[in-house]
């Protein structure tokens, strides 16, 4: 189930809920260009050898990276700034080389994007915010 589907703000409408299906379609397909590019730019700085990119909606995870190269990313980073996206992109790359968070992995992070901890600690404090609907409520469209 969908968080517009229980949206706490109003009672949605079955047109509502449409037109909120068709955004969310659209932000993705713009989530999965952005973080093709993204990847595409960060992978010359971290090396590895990754075979596809997804996008999903995960309620519990900003991205992931599989031992077969699958690089994972939330859609819901497209509302985030652009720093924060890049911090994702940086940390699952640098999970390429090193499939863990030991301290070798994090100097890796650091020497790529030497101020991650800035976008690390924004999401965590407003990583819950990152929704097409606080995204719409924010800008009066819903």
């Amino acid at each position: 189930m969908t968080d517009y589907q229980t949206y706490p703000y109003k009672l949605l409408s079955p047109d509502d809920r449409k037109r909120l299906e068709v955004l969310e379609r659209r932000y993705r397909n713009l989530a999965r260009e952005v973080f093709t590019n993204r990847v595409t730019y960060y992978h010359q700085f971290t090396g590895g050898n990754y075979t596809s990119i997804t996008i999903r909606d995960q309620k519990s995870r900003w991205g992931s990276c599989s031992s077969r190269g699958t690089l994972s990313f939330n859609y819901r980073l497209i509302f985030a700034p652009a720093g924060v996206l890049d911090y994702v992109v940086v940390h699952e790359l640098c999970h390429l080389t090193h499939m863990n968070h030991s301290k070798d992995f994090w100097n890796m992070v650091a020497t790529v994007m030497p101020d991650y901890k800035q976008y690390k600690n924004w999401l965590r404090e407003h990583g819950s915010e990152l929704s097409i609907e606080q995204h719409l409520h924010k800008q009066g469209r819903l």
